[in-house]
């Protein structure tokens, strides 16, 4: 498994996030050599500077930001909550800032929570480094407002927002039954304002260049850089800071990626058809992952190797999640065995699946194993044809936890 040391950190076009990272870690005074000091501003400018910039969270739902501030009432807000939990197996951009430039994350929860008024900026993390350099950073400076980091679990579904608040609040780290907006009940059940370290990362950046200079790169619709995790069969796999709205072909010709279908989103992303064309914005960057497979290996293999990993780590909590999922498994296991009922029960559940589950889990998985279906239909009729399959060897490109990324 690659671990964050050996992540390469690369930028097509100019780097924001990512400026001074050749330093290494961003120390308090690095980082003021870098960015230059944080601006305090009130919360009608962040909401202003949100939407004139359509500025979304940077995390799987990409959930506009001004609008998660207009839903915050006046005054009683609990905690600015920075979810750290990256549980997705693939991903490295917000433990990378976490661990390189905590006061860059910092800044944009600090400045928030003083606007808004919340005596709390809660961090949940999972990874012991990006902890480590989070606590060190709240050392060195003095703002005034409680910051609390606290450990997660690494499982997939704890890095949901209701699971990381329920980490918060001392209970276990998987969602509720109950889809409560953060913005109205949050944090031991008063309004809270919730988004991923990459959020408030782009919010320092906003609140210093301001709308004009943020928009300098990127869509006309959604300005800015983003980061990208891409991973798999790649020479070069690591983090890239690009604007938005980059083809896909380019980050995939930047990092070397072998000829084949690509995964965008995770595990749970999609698909696409073909790349050519393509660009990369929300809603496909939402999590910032790319994943290139290549064309060496099975991509049924691959795919049923990645729903098993997906049903160990439902929370238990519904029958979408736990039957669902593990029949999905059973499923897609025939079907790569050469088993047409395979193909036609793994139809079925997929129609039974989505919009039932107590969390987004369900839905996202089925969505990940839908797309794979309708893209590797030349591969299911090999598998189907009575031939032994495609005739590749299942190389585990795709990573899971305790493989080989």
């Amino acid at each position: 498994m690659t671990t964050l040391q050996d992540t390469r950190v690369r930028v097509i076009g100019e780097p924001r996030l990512l400026a001074g990272f050749d330093l290494g870690r961003l120390d308090r005074q690095r980082h003021h050599w870098t960015h230059g000091t944080q601006p305090d501003l009130t919360r009608e400018t962040y909401t202003r500077l949100a939407e004139s910039v359509g500025l979304r969270g940077r995390g799987g739902a990409a959930f506009p930001v001004a609008l998660k501030l207009a839903d915050l009432p006046a005054r009683g807000i609990a905690a600015v909550v920075v979810n750290g939990a990256e549980s997705e197996p693939v991903s490295r951009k917000d433990r990378l800032l976490l661990t390189v430039a905590p006061h860059l994350v910092l800044d944009g929860a600090v400045g928030l929570a003083r606007a808004l008024g919340a005596p709390h900026v809660l961090i949940a993390v999972h990874d012991a480094v990006a902890a480590t350099s989070v606590r060190e950073a709240i050392v060195e400076r003095d703002d005034g407002v409680a910051i609390e980091v606290s450990d997660t679990p690494g499982r997939f579904v704890a890095g949901e927002a209701r699971a990381v608040l329920s980490a918060l609040e001392g209970g276990p780290a998987v969602p509720p039954g109950r889809r409560v907006l953060p913005t109205r009940k949050g944090y031991h059940r008063r309004p809270t304002f919730l988004s991923n370290v990459e959020t408030f990362a782009q919010l320092a950046v906003l609140a210093r260049l301001g709308s004009k200079g943020f928009s300098s790169t990127g869509l006309i619709s959604e300005p800015g850089t983003q980061l990208l995790t891409i991973a798999g069969a790649v020479r070069q796999p690591g983090v890239i800071e690009t604007p938005t709205g980059v083809p896909l072909d380019t980050v995939l010709q930047f990092a070397g990626a072998e000829p084949g279908p690509v995964l965008l989103g995770g595990y749970h992303g999609r698909w696409p058809a073909r790349t050519d064309g393509l660009t990369l914005q929300r809603p496909d960057a939402s999590a910032g992952i790319i994943l290139a497979l290549g064309s060496d290996t099975c991509p049924l293999g691959e795919v049923h190797r990645v729903a098993g990993w997906l049903a160990s780590q439902s929370a238990g909590q519904c029958g979408p999640c736990v039957f669902g999922l593990a029949a999905l498994v059973d499923d897609f296991g025939r079907l790569v065995r050469g088993e047409p009922a395979g193909w036609h029960d793994a139809q079925r559940h997929l129609g039974l699946v989505p919009g039932r589950g107590a969390c987004a889990h369900p839905d996202g998985s089925a969505r990940f194993l839908a797309s794979a279906l309708e893209v590797f239909g030349e591969d299911v009729r090999l598998h189907l044809g009575g031939g032994g399959g495609c005739g590749r060897p299942v190389r585990g490109v795709l990573p899971v936890p305790g493989g080989e990324w």
